[in-house]
């Protein structure tokens, strides 16, 4: 059973929330972001040649058109398989933990893995950037040393940055998981 809705990110772009339930112990929560605009990368890659193209027919130098297409061309390369990410989920999983992933648009895929018995809780925080207050969802973890404390704190949606009412959504979603976890050991 998938659902999908519609938010907005902290700078106002639409974002896409998927909430898949493989089982009632098992959630797949994913953001989308925008798709990347073939207008917007035309007209940032037509400003760059132009402007190497007025460079050219000032210094009648060859080299300046080839050095702006290959910088170009290496640019994108490097902004699609490390910089734009178009999705970013989440998969959390009762008995076992929670699966980060993002998808960046080159196709690319980071993967992090969170033991359950590592983490401590998922609660949403707020930080306060440039002059507004923003909420991020993230993963504590648990002190090995101090079962009381947190060791580590994982930012999750880094890319996307939902609002509040998208990460809400997702926090519930991970808050029914874990609640039930915390209920079994007792129940059985």
């Amino acid at each position: 059973m998938a659902e999908e809705r519609r938010f907005r990110s902290a700078s106002g772009v639409p974002i896409a929330l998927r909430r898949r339930q493989h089982s009632a112990s098992c959630r797949e929560l994913a953001v989308r972001g925008p798709r990347l605009q073939l207008r917007s990368l035309s007209a940032a890659t037509s400003a760059v040649w132009l402007a190497a193209y007025g460079l050219f027919a000032v210094s009648e130098n060859s080299m300046v058109l080839s050095a702006a297409i290959f910088i170009t061309l290496i640019g994108l390369i490097i902004y699609l398989h490390f910089v734009k990410i178009d999705q970013e989920s989440l998969l959390v999983i009762g008995s076992l933990g929670i699966q980060v992933t993002s998808s960046y648009a080159s196709g690319k895929e980071s993967t992090t893995f969170i033991e359950m018995g590592q983490v401590k809780d998922v609660v949403i925080n707020e930080a306060i950037h440039m002059q507004k207050v923003i909420y991020y969802l993230c993963i504590l973890l648990r002190d090995p040393e101090d079962p009381q404390g947190v060791s580590e704190v994982v930012p999750l949606f880094q890319s996307s940055k939902p609002r509040l009412d998208c990460l809400i959504e997702v926090y519930k979603s991970c808050q029914e998981i874990l609640e039930q976890r915390k209920t079994a050991p007792q129940s059985s």
